[in-house]
Formats: C-alpha cells, sequence, structure tokens
C-alpha cells in the first residue's frame, strides 16, 4: 500500500527575531506534517509560537527584523526563499487562512461581495457573474441566511459568528489544499462556535483539505483534531493521536495544560447545588 503523501511538511524550522541582546529564538527546530484530509491541532498557552508558526508558513513575517530557516514543502515545493509574487499565488487559493478576530480580515470600506469576488477572481479564470454566483453558493452552504444581501453589506454590519463564517466559505470555495484556523472559535458564542466547528469538519471531508487548528481551547481541540502537537517556548515538547494525549500524556508540560481545563462536579455534588 502505498504511504500517504504529506500536504505540507516541515522540518528544522526555526524562527528567530532580533533584539538588543541579539538574535532571539521564537520558534526551534520544528518538526510538523499534514496529511491531507486531517486536522493537526496545535495546542500551547499564549506566547509558546503558536501564531509565529503559522505566520512562518504563509510567509507573512518581517523579514528585515525575523528569520526564518529551516524547510516548509507544500506538496514537495519549498516556500522558503519564494518570491513574494509567488507566495501570493499560494496564500488563499493553496493555503487558506481563518484569522482569530474575523473583523481584521476585512476591509471596512468595501462590502462583503467585493471583497469575495475579488478573491475568487486573482485565484481563477472565473468571470465576475461566475464569481459572483459561486460566492453566493458558498455562503448558503454555510447556512447564512439571504447570502445574496449578505453580498451587499459592510463587514460591521455582520456579527462576529457571520464574518467567521464568510471567512470559512472563501477558504471552501477555493478549496485548497491546507487551512490554517488560529482561533477559529474565539469570542462566539456557544451555539455559532459549534456551527464554525461543523463547517470546518465539512470543509476536511468534502473537499479533503489539511487543517492546521491553532487553539487554546483543549474542548474544541479534542472534538475536531485527528492529532495534537503541545507547543512550549517555541518546541513541540509532545505529539501524539488526540486520544492517546487526552487519556495518557507524557510530558508534564501536557499534563499541566489539561489539568488546568475546568471540570464539571459529579452528577451527586451538581444535584446539592440545585437543591
Amino acid at each position: 500500500m502505498e504511504k500517504q503523501r504529506n500536504v505540507l511538511q516541515m522540518s528544522g524550522l526555526n524562527v528567530t527575531v532580533k533584539s538588543q541582546q541579539g538574535m532571539v529564538p521564537l520558534v526551534q527546530n520544528l518538526q510538523l506534517e499534514l496529511k491531507p484530509g486531517k486536522i493537526l491541532g496545535l495546542v500551547g498557552e499564549s506566547g509558546s509560537g503558536k501564531t509565529i508558526t503559522s505566520m512562518a508558513i504563509l510567509q507573512l513575517l518581517n523579514q528585515k527584523a525575523m528569520r526564518v530557516e529551516g524547510s516548509i514543502q507544500l506538496h514537495g515545493r519549498e516556500l522558503i526563499g519564494l518570491k513574494e509574487k509567488e507566495m501570493r499565488s499560494i496564500r488563499g487559493k493553496d493555503i487558506g487562512f481563518i484569522m482569530q478576530n474575523p473583523m481584521n480580515a476585512f476591509t471596512p470600506v468595501y462590502t462583503i461581495g467585493s471583497q469575495f469576488v475579488e478573491t475568487i477572481r486573482i485565484h481563477t479564470g472565473l468571470t465576475k457573474k461566475q464569481a459572483i454566483a459561486l460566492a453566493v453558493d458558498s455562503l448558503e452552504k454555510m447556512n447564512l441566511q439571504e447570502p445574496a444581501e449578505i453580498m451587499n453589506m459592510y463587514p460591521f454590519q455582520l456579527s462576529g459568528g457571520m464574518l467567521q463564517r464568510v471567512m470559512i466559505a472563501i477558504s471552501m470555495c477555493l478549496r485548497p489544499s491546507i487551512v490554517i484556523a488560529d482561533e477559529p472559535t474565539t469570542a462566539l458564542d456557544v451555539a455559532t462556535q459549534l456551527q464554525v466547528l461543523r463547517e470546518l469538519d465539512r470543509l476536511r471531508t468534502e473537499c479533503g483539505t489539511a487543517i492546521l487548528l491553532i487553539s487554546h481551547d483543549l474542548g474544541v481541540i479534542s472534538e475536531l483534531a485527528d492529532e495534537v502537537a503541545v507547543m512550549q517556548k517555541g518546541r513541540i515538547v509532545e505529539q501524539a493521536d488526540v486520544y492517546r494525549l487526552f487519556d495518557y500524556p507524557q510530558h508534564d508540560y501536557t499534563k499541566k495544560l489539561l489539568q488546568a481545563r475546568p471540570v464539571l462536579p459529579a452528577h451527586e455534588e451538581l444535584s446539592k447545588l440545585v437543591i
């Protein structure tokens, strides 16, 4: 049986930043891989290097202030060192990105439709009419009511949950090889979180998209991820199948993260509280 080829392969990835004390390491000797249709959860406390890793993949780090070394390969093609024009053709089409704050993903002075259509047309040969039809259909698949009207709205007219689903719709319509979801459920209510998680799962099921799910919410990770990598101070300290990692954590840092989760009281104790 042929071994499944990785969509993304990171090896020996190091990210350092210039400071008055010299070059300070932010990510150290990172080894990660993403397989088609699989979700890799990346967890760790704030400042552990999760978002820096995603920015390195997208080649969005400030090259004057930061140094990126090692290898990041997309379908065997090296991304480190690519010219900006080549990376622009990859971002959005081959690598989708769902930002932590959806309001920051859209330009406030342009309608949702104009930004959606522009994204589609940059990466495809579709006419404006075809791009509009694809955008409306993608919004409809996200269970957004009256998608044609949403196309004429501005970002400030939509809730955070609706904007998050618009971002996912943009990612889904271009069927990327990878989607990087950086804290996709932060600041969303529980009902909207569930909708977003379902759509991410549908994205990987229908399109075979690999997803790098970055989150501090271990509940979200346990619900979606196939495998989990735990990051501490720029290093991966533990990586395992989601069930094994949650049931049998090996590293002390992983154990502390799991112990920090809020736990509901036992049924008997809950009954006493209600009484």
